[in-house]
């Protein structure tokens, strides 16, 4: 009990669980001028590229520093299925990932818009689909984790939406910003140790 140190090197971060164990009513999907596209075995630079724009703010690195066979197995995996959000002049500006590897769960793996779309409805409008396409008759669970590194409304955006808190735990891992995976001035809303 008590404060744990952390490295200046180190990033420590509260994880939560979420979880759904029944389908929700059929709520109206949010209108949207963005699009959901099938995004089967995308080449790994423009993944990683668009991982990057969605998620760099909130300090996501995990794909970054992926072995490509490891990511390219995921990534081709039959049970894993990638959508990508496109603006209307064509940009990707966003990503759903749906892993349902260990069914009878899916996860959403990856959930995310580029912060410029933030505040406009269109997480709604993406989670409306994520739940479209989640549900099947198969799946009896659908989870997903945040954390205190993530957008600040995350985890009351994911309750909002009918997820139930389950579990936390923490995480400890090297900052990517001190290690050069990410720029130094990426995410400057978590404080860089030492600059």
């Amino acid at each position: 009990m008590g404060l744990i140190d952390v490295a200046g090197d180190q990033l420590a971060t509260i994880v939560t669980n979420l979880e759904m164990r029944m389908r929700p009513t059929l709520r109206h999907i949010p209108e949207s001028n963005l699009r959901l596209v099938h995004w089967p075995a995308p080449a790994l630079a423009k993944y990683r590229a668009l991982f990057t724009r969605v998620g760099a703010p909130w300090l996501w690195f995990s794909r970054l520093v992926m072995p490509d066979d490891q990511l390219s197995a995921i990534l081709t995996d039959s049970a894993v299925e990638l959508y990508v959000v496109v603006d209307p002049s064509g940009a990707d500006v966003g990503m759903l990932e749906l892993d349902f590897r260990e069914l009878p769960d899916c996860e959403i793996a990856y959930f995310g818009l580029v912060p410029g779309l933030s505040g406009a409805g269109h997480g709604r409008w993406l989670m409306a689909q994520a739940m479209v396409l989640a549900w099947r008759p198969e799946v009896e669970r659908l989870w997903l984790h945040t954390c205190t590194l993530d957008h600040p409304s995350a985890l009351n955006f994911y309750r909002a939406q009918g997820f139930t808190a389950i579990k936390r735990q923490i995480e400890t891992f090297p900052d990517p910003r001190v290690f050069g995976v990410l720029p130094h001035d990426t995410a400057p809303h978590i404080p860089l140790l030492g600059r």
